[in-house]
C-alpha cells in the first residue's frame, strides 16, 4: 500500500515521494502504520539535490472526527488501446463518504466500521486485521 508524499522546504525546495506501508503496530494505545519512505528533493531552482531510498518511517493512523470516509482513490492519466478504439482518462479523484443518520443504513453502517478505532475494538485485533489485509495485498 503506498501512499504519495509532497512537501516544501523552509529555502523553497520541495520533496516528492512516496510511502509505503509494510506493516500496522500498536504502541501506546496508537495505531501507527509502519513502512519506508522513498523520494526526491530537489532546491528552489528545481535541482535534484538528494534522494531519500527505503527510509524507516512511522505515523499514527487517525480518522478526523465527525466523518467517515470511506474510499479516496486517485488514479493518474490513463492511455488505453482496446483493438483499435484509443481511450484518453485524465486524473481521477474519487472520494466516498458515509453520511449518518436516521434512514442511512449503509452510512450509519460504515461510521461504525471507520469510529471502531474510537475505543470500540481492542486495537491489537484491529491492528492483526490490517496486517492480514496487507499481506494478502
Amino acid at each position: 500500500m503506498t501512499q504519495p508524499v509532497t512537501g516544501t522546504t523552509a529555502n523553497g525546495g520541495t520533496f516528492s515521494g512516496a510511502y509505503t506501508v509494510t506493516k500496522f503496530v500498536s504502541q501506546n494505545g496508537q495505531l501507527n502504520a509502519v513502512g519506508t519512505l522513498n523520494g526526491t528533493l530537489t532546491n528552489a531552482t528545481g535541482q535534484v539535490v538528494g534522494n531519500v531510498t527505503n527510509v524507516p518511517f512511522q505515523t499514527p493512523v487517525t480518522s478526523a472526527a465527525g466523518s467517515c470516509p470511506v474510499l479516496h482513490l486517485n488514479l493518474g492519466p490513463l492511455d488505453l488501446n482496446l483493438l483499435g478504439l484509443t481511450v484518453h482518462l485524465n486524473q481521477v479523484v474519487l472520494n466516498i463518504d458515509a453520511q449518518s443518520g436516521p434512514g442511512n443504513l449503509l452510512g450509519n453502517l460504515l461510521c461504525a466500521v471507520a469510529n471502531l478505532l474510537n475505543g470500540g475494538a481492542p486495537l491489537t485485533s484491529i491492528t492483526d486485521l490490517l496486517n492480514q489485509i496487507l499481506q494478502a495485498l
